[in-house]
């Protein structure tokens, strides 16, 4: 076996390792819950991910203190983005309280200001920026980074269809999957996370991911640290909170000293030998 034979070999081994230990939370095999009645679930399931990595439009709306917004204004960071609707009394409320839970998790273990979120009435007619201010402070939701929009009923329709969301007319009001989207910084449909109560992770781990770059450039020292951060902030069930782990770290350090020893041993041998004439 040859030096560089194995040195790729060693090199791919500690791949692996660290796949096997880092992948503790796969979000896209988090099974949904169920929709309320009234929803075809397989096709709603079926066109909400076929949304995925789709470019949303930059559509207009308004906050709930009557400003002018433009889904424009928020890239360059990810963007969660969830639709309800003022009048529902259990789903809807359940999603938002959900995730300000999550939301709080994710601020702490990726930074306060690393990713927006909004929440846009789709019940055209009543979802008026008052009745968005009301039901973002009776649900405990009233964060300032947090923005409540509204919007004609074109805008609307437009929105649901590029992020894959379907709702229905119902005789209690409304039907739709429980669904909250994931945005790139780039504007393109990233994660679908669905049901009302969702895990924590189901959020975060997206979120993780585009914060601190999958694909981090590391020839760079920003890239060597977003790429630590990814693989090293770990989820804890026990206080449902992401911390810093530094024995995966230091585990990967060891295993890059470890590679870069026996690579010296060879070379020094092989170099050796070549004196020797031998080589």
């Amino acid at each position: 076996m040859t030096i560089t034979s194995l040195l790729r070999s060693a090199l791919a081994y500690l791949l692996v390792a660290a796949v096997l230990v880092l992948s503790s939370v796969d979000p896209a095999a988090a099974r949904p819950q169920p929709g309320p009645e009234g929803v075809d679930e397989d096709e709603a399931l079926a066109v909400s991910q076929s949304a995925i990595g789709r470019l949303v439009g930059d559509y207009a709306f308004t906050d709930r203190l009557h400003r002018s917004v433009r889904l424009a204004d928020f890239q360059g960071k990810p963007l969660i983005v969830s639709m309800i609707y003022t009048g529902c009394a259990d789903i809807c409320p359940m999603v938002s309280e959900t995730l300000s839970d999550a939301i709080e998790v994710a601020r702490d273990a990726l930074g306060e200001d690393s990713f927006r979120i909004v929440t846009v009435g789709f019940d055209a007619r009543n979802d008026t920026p008052e009745r968005m201010r009301a039901y973002a402070r009776s649900h405990g939701l009233a964060r300032k980074d947090w923005r409540f929009l509204s919007a004609d009923a074109d805008t609307v329709d437009r929105l649901a269809t590029d992020l894959g969301f379907l709702f229905f007319a119902s005789p209690k009001g409304f039907d739709h999957l429980s669904q909250t989207t994931v945005v790139d910084a780039e504007g393109r449909v990233y994660r679908q996370i669905y049901g009302a109560g969702f895990e924590t992770p189901q959020l975060v781990e997206p979120l993780k991911q585009l914060v601190f770059g999958r694909n981090a450039d590391l020839a760079t020292w920003s890239g060597i640290v977003n790429k630590v951060r990814l693989f090293c902030t770990i989820y804890d069930p026990a206080s449902d909170r992401y911390k810093f782990d530094y024995s995966i770290f230091i585990s990967i350090v060891m295993g890059s000293l470890s590679l870069g020893g026996i690579l010296f041993v060879l070379v020094r041998g092989w170099l050796r030998n070549r004196r020797l004439g031998l080589g």
